[in-house]
């Protein structure tokens, strides 16, 4: 098995960070410096990182957070913020959160020690859909939020035209359910910048197949079958 795979398998990383680690020296195989690209054979070879044994995973987690505003999406933070990990401390496993939410942003998050899984549900390759309920407010909110069906170009970035669903508007405020697939940083707010909107409130509300139907904020819980299923087809 590759090593990135065999890290991630592990619930260490996803393969990228894993790379990194590599390329960085610190991950040894049998005790001498290992190479990106390198294979392990798990259960033969003695894997470290940071001078600790990396033990092969023999079943994987898959949990859903509804992630609070006010949290960052990170296992520690060096400025003391609120982490998802203190959220899933429960869990009884180290799990490591599929792309991400940021630090004022809410909702559906998946966590899980399968890196194979986490890389296609998070790689834009896969064109998982991921769908966003947003407040946002603005002159003539609801037609300006029709234009984020285009493609839209903010601060030299350019995104593609997402998926909106007007669920209510007045004359300076809307709410929307945009759905989008390229997961890029800040996209929603972003686009919504450019169509002269300012996002108030962002909760991810559905990823791919995957619904955060009405799980409490700041609670978890484990994937069903039919969902991991799902999340292993793609």
């Amino acid at each position: 098995m590759r090593l990135q795979k065999y890290l991630s398998q592990s619930g260490v990383c996803s393969r990228r960070r894993a790379e990194e680690l590599i390329l960085s020296g610190r991950v040894t195989v049998n005790g001498r410096p290992a190479m990106t690209g390198q294979n392990v054979e798990p259960g033969t070879d003695t894997v470290c990182v940071d001078g600790e044994t990396v033990l092969p995973a023999r079943e994987h987690t898959y949990i859903m957070l509804n992630k609070p505003r006010g949290c960052v999406t990170t296992l520690s933070d060096p400025q003391g913020r609120p982490t998802v990990a203190e959220l899933i401390a429960d869990a009884g496993v180290r799990l490591f959160p599929v792309g991400r939410l940021d630090y004022m942003s809410e909702g559906l998050l998946i966590l899980t020690d399968d890196g194979d899984v986490a890389n296609r549900l998070a790689h834009p390759s896969h064109a998982v859909k991921k769908t966003y309920r947003v407040w946002v407010r603005g002159e003539e909110p609801a037609e300006r939020a029709n234009r984020l069906t285009a493609p839209v170009r903010y601060r030299g970035v350019d995104y593609r035209g997402a998926e909106v669903e007007i669920l209510g508007a007045s004359d300076r405020r809307a709410r929307l359910n945009i759905t989008v697939t390229d997961g890029k940083n800040r996209e929603i707010r972003n686009m919504c910048a450019a169509a002269g909107l300012t996002v108030e409130r962002l909760m991810r509300v559905r990823q791919g197949e995957l619904e955060l139907g009405d799980l409490p904020a700041g609670r978890w819980r484990r994937l069903s079958s039919a969902e991991i299923r799902y999340i292993r087809s793609l």
